[in-house]
C-alpha cells in the first residue's frame, strides 16, 4: 500500500516493508517509479523473505507531489535519505539503483556513510550528464533551455531540463577516486542501447572498493527486465 511523507513541503510516495535487515531501498530510474517491474519484483522478494524494503517516487514522478520539471539529483538524493532517515529501521542498508538510480546511489550511498552496506547497480548510469548528451545539446542546456529526445520507454518525448542538467553537471562521480568500501554488484545487459556496458566498468574502476564485481549479460537490454535478469537480480541481493 503506498504511504507519503513530506519531504520539503512535498509529499512523497513510498511502500515499505518491515523485515530483517539490512534493508534494501530501490532507486528508479529517470522519470521511473515504484511500479517499475524490477521495484514491484524486489518488494515482493523482501516481503516473502521477512526483509526491510523501502520503495520510494522521487518528487514529480509517480504518485509523488512535486513538479518533474523542478526535479535534480541533489533534490532526489535528499529525499532518498529523508526516507531512509525517517523509515528505515535496519541500522544497515543496500542501495539497488536502476539506470539515473545508480547515479543516485552512489551520491546516497556516499552520504550514508557507515550505515551503508553495499550497492547494486542496475544498468547504472553514472553522469550521463557528461557522455549522455553532444555538445550541441549541451549548448542548448546551457542557455537554461529543456531538450527533448525521442524514447523507447513511453515518454513522448522525453525532456531534459536545464536545472537538472545543471545540477547532474554538479555532481559527477566519475572524475575521481569514489571513497565508497562496501561491496558492490553492477549488472549490465550487453545490448543496452542507452547506457553502454563501459559505464559500469567504468564506475566499478573508480571506486576504491576491491569487493567489485561487473557482470554483463548476454542480450540484456537497458531495463534488464526479462524473467532471467530479474532472477539475476534478487539472486544478487540473497548473496548480499
Amino acid at each position: 500500500m503506498t504511504e507519503f511523507h513530506t519531504v520539503d513541503g512535498l509529499r512523497i510516495a513510498y511502500r515499505h516493508t518491515p523485515g530483517s535487515g539490512p534493508a534494501v531501498v530501490f532507486l528508479p530510474g529517470y522519470m521511473s517509479d515504484m511500479a517499475g517491474s524490477k521495484a514491484s519484483a524486489v518488494f515482493a522478494w523482501a516481503a516473502s523473505a521477512g526483509r526491510e524494503c523501502l520503495l520510494l517516487d522521487y518528487s514529480g514522478c509517480g504518485e509523488s507531489g512535486g513538479d518533474f520539471a523542478q526535479g535534480t539529483l541533489s533534490r532526489w538524493r535528499g529525499e532518498v535519505l529523508a526516507l531512509i532517515e525517517a523509515k528505515v529501521q535496519a541500522e544497515r542498508v543496500v542501495l539497488v539503483g536502476s539506470s539515473m538510480g545508480g547515479w543516485l546511489m552512489v551520491l546516497a550511498g556516499l552520504a550514508l556513510g557507515e550505515r551503508l552496506h553495499a550497492l547494486v547497480g542496475v544498468a547504472a548510469a553514472p553522469d550521463f550528464s557528461d557522455w549522455g548528451f553532444d555538445e550541441s545539446q549541451k549548448a542548448v542546456l546551457r542557455r537554461g533551455e529543456t531538450i527533448y529526445e525521442d524514447s523507447a520507454y513511453g515518454y513522448d518525448p522525453m525532456p531534459t531540463h536545464a536545472k537538472f542538467w545543471v545540477d547532474a553537471e554538479a555532481n559527477r562521480v566519475l572524475g575521481a577516486a569514489i571513497a565508497l568500501t562496501c561491496p558492490v554488484r553492477l549488472l549490465h545487459g550487453q545490448e543496452d542501447a542507452d547506457v553502454p556496458p563501459e559505464a559500469s566498468l567504468r564506475l566499478a574502476a573508480t571506486l576504491a572498493a576491491e569487493d567489485v564485481q561487473v557482470t554483463l549479460v548476454k542480450g540484456g537490454d537497458h531495463r534488464l527486465s526479462r524473467e532471467s535478469d530479474v532472477a539475476l537480480l534478487l539472486h544478487t541481493l540473497e548473496t548480499l
